[in-house]
Order: C-alpha cells, then sequence, then structure tokens
C-alpha cells in the first residue's frame, strides 16, 4: 500500500498535478482558456442552472480526460521508454478519448450558446 498522507496534503498533491499539467501540457492549456471563455460568456447570457450544470459538467470532463491521457503517457513512458506498438495504442487511445469529448463538448457549446446569442442579435 502507499505512504499515509493528510487529507490537507492530499489535495496539495492534486493541485501540484493540476499545476504540473498546466504548466507542462499546451492542450491542457488550450482547454482551461475556452473553459474561461465559456464560462465568461454563460455569466453574461444569464445562463439557467440547468444550463450551468450542463456547461460546468462538460468542461470537467474534458478536464479530467486531459489530465488522464496526460498521466496515461506519463506511465506509458516510463514503463516503455523505447517505442512499441502497445505503448503507442495505449497513448492513441487515450488520445482519442480527449478529441471525443472535445468534439462532444463543442457541439454541446454550440447547443447551449448559440440560441441564446442569436436571440440577443434578433431582438
Amino acid at each position: 500500500m502507499g505512504i499515509e498522507h493528510s487529507t490537507a496534503k492530499s489535495f496539495l498533491y492534486a493541485f501540484e498535478g493540476v499545476k504540473t499539467a498546466f504548466k507542462e501540457e499546451p492542450n491542457f492549456k488550450i482547454h482551461t482558456a475556452i473553459a474561461i471563455f465559456a464560462i465568461i460568456l454563460a455569466l453574461l447570457l444569464k445562463f439557467s442552472p440547468s444550463e450551468w450544470a450542463i456547461l460546468l459538467i462538460t468542461i470537467c470532463l474534458v478536464l479530467i480526460l486531459e489530465l488522464v491521457n496526460t498521466a496515461l503517457e506519463s506511465i506509458v513512458n516510463l514503463v516503455s521508454p523505447q517505442v512499441k506498438q502497445e505503448a503507442k495504442i495505449a497513448k492513441d487511445v487515450a488520445a482519442s478519448a480527449v478529441l471525443l469529448v472535445s468534439v462532444t463538448s463543442f457541439l454541446i457549446g454550440i447547443i447551449l450558446f448559440v440560441p441564446k446569442i442569436l436571440s440577443i442579435l434578433t431582438f
């Protein structure tokens, strides 16, 4: 088993992981910037509670999968420093999960934002 840590230390490790991903993963930065933009736009468009729930779950799914992808890539690099077909498959499949959730989040964004923007433009 692992070393016992206090709850506070566990939170510090978790924040360190987010900080590392933000610092070392360009896609995590991009997804975070898009998330911040979407949140600001949702505030301006006065999203309903249900729209907020959908938006926040969607944002979290993208960021969570990006973090899982980063962790999996690090583990694969550690256990398989040489290029191997199995390592490539693991990395490619994890990356495709991020791609799939990103495309889905884009479509959800269209569903959430476009009608509100169009209603403002058409008065």
